[in-house]
């Protein structure tokens, strides 16, 4: 690939354009950075701070490299839908860049019909691309040899000891490996110390110029704050958020906790929305209303992170402890990349612990969930698809979509897709698989007390990231803003915890019988209208703060249910007011726990002026549904578990109660059986749900 020549005044021009600055200029090694690429010095892996601007660099050269006659650039991101606002940047440059991800999948034909007529310049694609045989075939198959420049952003997601590391990000070392010598070849990332950067310089091959600036943040003020309950975090930020300039991000572990502490700011006055994985199409709107301060603060999950930029982000507060420093460093080094000074608060709690645990301990399939795939794809002879593994297998869809995932990007892999289904390979998996699993679930523990160390800490807190992530803290020095105070108003935080208290949430009924039908019951497809239970409602989430204590007690240590507990139940049911007005009460029984419920459901009952049936019962003892992993395993352990007692069946609507509601199979078997035998309408209504939705 011939040499190119670099010209500093067009560089810097399309630095301006992209910027919408006429006065920007390059920070110190940007300018180097896209300069090593225009002349083909070879590869090249770029290790600096969030905001440097590492997307200038490569919109920069690849523009400089379409004006010399060369070829467009392919990059590799792992999360495209979120560099929105880089895509835009580049566009004033005149670079015409495509993104092929899994939100656009309408477009992908006429993009892909773009690349093939040389009308993309740069194009974007998730790592999932790379193991599609028709992108291979159709797309690289046909531009790849014209490729002037291979960009991997996020590049610490090859290795395995990266914070963030992506299971298809194993296909790129392959591709690096069959690429000729002199194709220029950038690597990018925010976050890697020097067990990872060894790593990548093992995969990024030889001739590798490595490019590392300086981790501090002199316009970042680190600080952290221990309050134990999710209430005083509530109150803290009620408190504070109103004072503090310009906006910023709140970053929770869990979609439920972005939802609760949206919701409570708003009611407190404070302008903020929720930002998960779940968002769908209304991330765009939201990160826009960021952009342009309509929202004090975005609420949100790791789901806002790499590929989001907004200079003047005033402030980046943590509701509970992130899993890893480096994770932290690039959460919160997303505040004051254009301000003089910026807060950066971690706030801690007690439930981050078991949280960042659960993580840890489902980053990688157990032995036994990889035996039972093997071994139900070793009984079929075609193969199986997802939904079917579902039976055969008791794991949720996640779980068996993750094994499958990481066993069919081993090498020799074990499994293989083709089409919907997935089947065994000749090759047995071997143990370096697991012996991985092990190695970085130590590393990950590691970390995870890292943090530990980093909230126990009063001072020195960048300090403290830049040596974890291995590079060098003499002459920092932080920003001159006061600490936020750590106190809570007794005012707020009876109020915080009011609002945790609340009660009484959406109980939707299943309309659908799982894949296959339940077999016992003779019953498939959808659920007829005339046999499904109405919405109903559940108290509270399980183990939540409050009441959600207090059904655990009654159930597993007093084994009855408070006194209490009715009365907030019949409080609920009275503002619900469902209509037609329920007659009677009956309830799920348990053959475990005979009297739990019901004895609940009869006082209920009474307190509502209603009589009690117990007219459901038990026909053998089955696994309690908890042990069930996936929602077609749930649905068969209640497969002709229920039947309609012989007692005459009463008149009028019937509110059906139980204590625990993950998958609602139980309560959609029990209003099918009921409606059946000529009960009216069926309104659910459980204590708790254990789902985390």
């Amino acid at each position: 690939m011939s040499i190119s020549s670099y010209y500093p005044t067009r560089a810097l021009e399309l630095l301006r354009a992209g910027t919408q600055n006429p006065k920007a200029e390059f920070r110190d090694g940007q300018e180097a950075a896209i300069r090593h690429i225009v002349e083909g010095r070879g590869r090249l892996l770029v290790v600096e701070k969030t905001g440097w601007g590492k997307s200038s660099v490569y919109f920069i050269a690849t523009k400089l490299l379409r004006e010399n006659g060369m070829g467009p650039a392919l990059l590799i991101s792992p999360l495209l839908s979120l560099m929105r606002n880089q895509i835009e940047a580049a566009r004033r440059m005149g670079v015409r860049a495509a993104t092929i991800h899994s939100d656009n999948v309408d477009q992908w034909s006429d993009i892909e019909t773009q690349a093939r007529n040389g009308e993309v310049d740069i194009l974007l694609i998730s790592p999932e691309r790379l193991a599609n045989p028709r992108f291979q075939a159709e797309v690289l198959g046909r531009i790849g040899h014209a490729v002037s420049l291979l960009v991997i952003d996020e590049a610490h997601c090859i290795s395995d000891w990266g914070h963030d590391f992506r299971p298809h990000y194993r296909l790129i070392e392959g591709i690096i490996q069959g690429l000729p010598s002199n194709l220029r070849l950038l690597a990018t990332t925010a976050t890697a110390n020097n067990r990872v950067m060894d790593d990548l310089t093992d995969i990024l091959g030889s001739g590798l110029t490595k490019q590392r600036g300086e981790l501090g943040r002199p316009s970042l003020f680190l600080q952290t704050i221990r309050l134990p309950s999710q209430a005083e975090r509530l109150a803290w930020l009620a408190g504070v958020l109103p004072a503090l300039p310009g906006s910023g991000i709140i970053y929770t572990l869990t979609v439920r906790d972005a939802h609760r502490v949206a919701e409570w700011l708003l009611e407190r006055g404070i302008s903020a929305a929720a930002y998960t994985g779940q968002s769908g199409d209304a991330r765009i709107g939201l990160e826009q209303a960021l952009l342009k301060n309509e929202y004090k603060a975005l609420v949100a999950t790791t789901s806002l992170g790499m590929g989001f930029d907004k200079p003047d982000l005033a402030f980046v507060i943590h509701f509970q402890m992130p899993g890893s420093v480096v994770a932290y460093y690039q959460q919160v080094g997303r505040a004051g990349r254009a301000l003089e000074a910026a807060y950066g608060v971690l706030l801690s709690g007690t439930e981050e612990a078991n949280i960042n645990d659960f993580f840890i301990e489902s980053a990688f399939p157990s032995r036994q969930e990889v035996e039972q795939v093997l071994a139900a794809l070793d009984r079929s002879d075609s193969g199986l698809s997802v939904p079917a593994l579902l039976a055969h297998v008791n794991a949720s869809k996640g779980r068996i979509e993750k094994a499958l995932q990481l066993l069919s990007l081993e090498s020799p892999a074990p499994v293989v897709k083709e089409g919907a289904q997935w089947m065994l390979t000749a090759e047995p998996l071997g143990e370096g698989f697991w012996q991985r699993a092990e190695r970085l679930t130590r590393l990950r523990r590691e970390e995870q007390q890292q943090m530990c160390d980093y909230v126990a800490l009063e001072s020195g807190h960048m300090e403290f990231l830049i040596h974890a992530l291995d590079g060098e803290a003499q002459g920092y020095t932080p920003p001159d803003l006061p600490p936020l105070s750590s106190t809570v108003e007794r005012s707020l935080l009876d109020a915080a915890n009011q609002f945790l208290r609340r009660t009484g949430f959406p109980l939707e009924a299943r309309k659908q019988w799982p894949t296959g039908g339940l077999p016992q019951m003779n019953v498939k497809g959808k659920i007829p209208e005339d046999m499904q239970a109405k919405e109903g409602k559940f108290l509270c989430h399980w183990g939540s703060v409050g009441w959600g204590d207090d059904v655990r007690k009654g159930k597993y240590t007093d084994g009855v249910f408070s006194n209490s507990l009715v009365v907030e139940m019949a409080r609920v049911f009275s503002e619900w007011s469902p209509e037609p007005a329920p007659a009677w009460v009956t309830c799920i029984p348990s053959l475990r726990h005979p009297d739990l419920v019901p004895d609940f459901a009869r006082r209920l009952a009474a307190r509502l002026g209603l009589a009690f049936h117990p007219v459901i019962e038990r026909t053998d003892d089955r696994p309690e549904q908890k042990e069930m992993a996936n929602s077609s395993k749930q649905a068969r352990n209640v497969d002709g578990a229920l039947r309609i007692t012989d007692s005459t069946i009463p008149d009028g609507p019937v509110l059906l109660i139980d204590d625990m509601v993950d998958s609602k199979w139980t309560l959609t078997v029990a209003a099918y059986l009921l409606k059946k035998a000529g009960s009216g309408e069926v309104f659910p209504m459980a204590i708790a749900s254990t789902t985390n939705s």
